[in-house]
C-alpha cells in the first residue's frame, strides 16, 4: 500500500489544480475555422459536427466472391445432391449491370458488386464447384446471407463525426466513404517559444566551459506541434533584460507565448524581472515535482504568456500539466486533459511530501499485464534530459503519497 505523508508542515502556496484553473480562465477558444481537403486533414481538430452525405453502403452488395441466387432454387441442395444452376451473368465490383436472374439461374458475383434484382442470397464460391457456365451448389444459404444491405452502416443525414475530435486515419476514411471531400477544422494557435539563458548554445556546436546545448526550444516546438499548434517563432535569448523587452515589443503576431527558464528567484532570472514589471503576470510556487516555479498572465495586447522552469524535465511536465490544456482550450476542445489509466507499478520509487509528482515512466508488458517503472534511475530529476527519450508518459502521484511500492496502482498519462 502507498505510504502517506503527515498533514503538518508548510508547503508551496498553490495546488496544481488551482494553477490550472487560473490558466484555463485566462484563455478562450480562438474560433478560427477553415475547410481543408481530406488529404490535408490528418491531426487537425474537427471544428463542427458533420453528417453522412450518402448511405453506407450505397446499394445492396455482395460480401463474398460467389454466386447470387434465388434462395428458393437451392433449398433442396446438399453436398451429395447439389442443385445445378445456369450462370447467366458475371457481375464484378464496380459494375453497373443489373441482370435479370430467373428461376434456375445464378449470377457469378465478386465482393462489393451490386446484388442483381430477384436474388436474395449469395453462396460463397468455396461451397460450389466454381463453374462459369453452370454451377453446382450443395449448400442452402439463409435469406440475405452474405449480402450487405444499403444503409446498414449509416444513412445519409446520420451524424458521422462530432465536433472536437482529432482527425485520424480512420475518421478521414469514414468521411471519404460518407461522401465528404473536405472538413471544417480549427485553425491552429500560433505559439512563440523562447528558451532563455546565457548558457545556451546551438545544438551540435562547440561547448565552452559552463555552456550547454539548447534542447528546450526544440522540446517546446515539438510539444506545441504534437498538441495541435503551430510555432510562429522559436528562439534563444541570453539573460539580457533589454533584449527580452525588445523582443516582447516587436514579436511576430501570435496567440500564445511560452518562455522556458528565468522565472525563479535568482539574480539573473530576467524573465521574472521583466514580466513582473508588466504587472499582468502572476508568479506561483506550485505544489508539484518537478516544475515548482510557474508563471502565467498576459503580455501587452492581451496575448497569454507562460513562464516555465528551465530544466528540460520540468519543461516537459509543465507543458503537459498547463500549456497543453491551454492549447486545447484555444483550439475549442472541451476535454483539455488527456485521460489517465491505473497501471500496476513494477519498480517503486519515492515521492516528495505535499507535492504532486510527475514521474517520467516507461511501460512494459509482462505475462499479459501492463507494468510501469521509472524511465530513469534518477527518477523525476528535472535535469535528466536524455532520459526523457525513454519515457512513455508520466505517473501522477498524489500529494499525500510519499512512497510508491511495487504492486501499487498509479495513475498514468501516456504521451507517446
Amino acid at each position: 500500500m502507498p505510504t502517506f505523508s503527515p498533514a503538518s508542515g508548510a508547503g508551496p502556496s498553490m495546488s496544481v489544480d488551482a494553477h490550472l484553473e487560473r490558466v484555463l480562465a485566462g484563455v478562450a477558444p480562438l474560433g478560427r475555422v477553415e475547410q481543408v481537403p481530406l488529404a490535408d486533414a490528418s491531426g487537425r481538430l474537427l471544428a463542427a459536427s458533420v453528417d453522412a452525405r450518402v448511405d453506407l453502403p450505397g446499394f445492396d452488395n455482395s460480401a463474398m466472391d460467389g454466386y447470387a441466387v434465388r434462395r428458393a432454387d437451392v433449398a433442396t441442395g446438399t453436398p451429395l445432391h447439389p442443385v445445378v444452376l445456369d450462370v447467366v451473368a458475371d457481375v464484378p465490383a464496380g459494375s453497373d449491370a443489373d441482370p435479370i436472374i430467373g428461376p434456375g439461374q445464378a449470377a457469378r458475383i465478386m465482393t462489393g458488386a451490386p446484388i442483381p434484382d430477384g436474388t436474395d442470397a449469395v453462396v460463397p464460391i468455396e461451397q460450389t464447384d466454381g463453374g462459369t457456365a453452370r454451377v453446382s451448389i450443395g449448400a442452402v444459404p439463409q435469406a440475405g446471407h452474405h449480402i450487405r444491405h444499403r444503409g446498414e452502416d449509416l444513412h445519409a443525414g446520420d451524424r458521422l463525426l462530432e465536433a472536437g475530435v482529432v482527425l485520424d486515419a480512420r475518421r478521414i476514411a469514414a468521411a471519404a466513404a460518407a461522401g465528404l471531400a473536405d472538413l471544417p477544422v480549427a485553425v491552429p494557435p500560433r505559439v512563440a517559444v523562447v528558451a532563455t539563458g546565457s548558457e545556451l548554445v546551438e545544438p551540435g556546436g562547440p561547448l565552452a566551459r559552463g555552456r550547454i546545448h539548447d534542447s528546450n526550444s526544440l522540446l517546446l516546438a515539438a510539444l506545441v506541434a504534437e498538441a495541435g499548434g503551430v510555432v510562429s517563432e522559436r528562439l534563444r535569448l541570453p539573460d539580457d533584460p533589454e533584449l527580452l523587452r525588445d523582443w516582447i515589443g516587436g514579436r511576430e503576431p501570435c496567440d500564445l507565448v511560452v518562455f522556458a527558464g528565468g522565472i525563479s528567484v535568482g539574480a539573473h532570472d530576467v524573465v521574472r524581472h521583466v514580466l513582473a514589471d508588466l504587472g499582468t503576470v502572476d508568479f506561483a510556487r506550485v505544489a508539484m515535482q518537478p516544475g515548482k516555479p510557474q508563471a502565467f498572465g498576459t503580455l501587452p495586447g492581451g496575448t497569454p504568456v507562460f513562464g516555465l522552469p528551465g530544466n528540460p524535465v520540468s519543461v516537459a511536465v509543465s507543458f503537459e500539466a498547463f500549456v497543453r490544456p491551454a492549447l486545447q482550450r484555444l483550439l475549442g476542445r472541451h476535454d483539455v486533459l488527456r485521460p489517465t489509466w491505473p497501471v500496476v507499478v513494477e519498480t517503486g520509487w519515492h515521492s516528495p511530501a505535499r507535492r504532486r509528482q510527475y514521474m517520467p515512466i516507461a511501460l512494459t508488458v509482462r505475462h499479459g499485464r501492463v507494468l510501469v517503472h521509472p524511465a530513469s534511475p534518477g527518477g523525476a530529476g528535472s535535469h535528466l534530459a536524455a532520459r526523457l527519450a525513454a519515457a512513455d508518459g508520466f505517473a501522477i502521484v498524489p500529494e499525500h503519497v510519499v512512497e510508491v511500492a511495487a504492486g501499487d496502482l498509479v495513475e498514468v498519462v501516456v504521451t507517446r
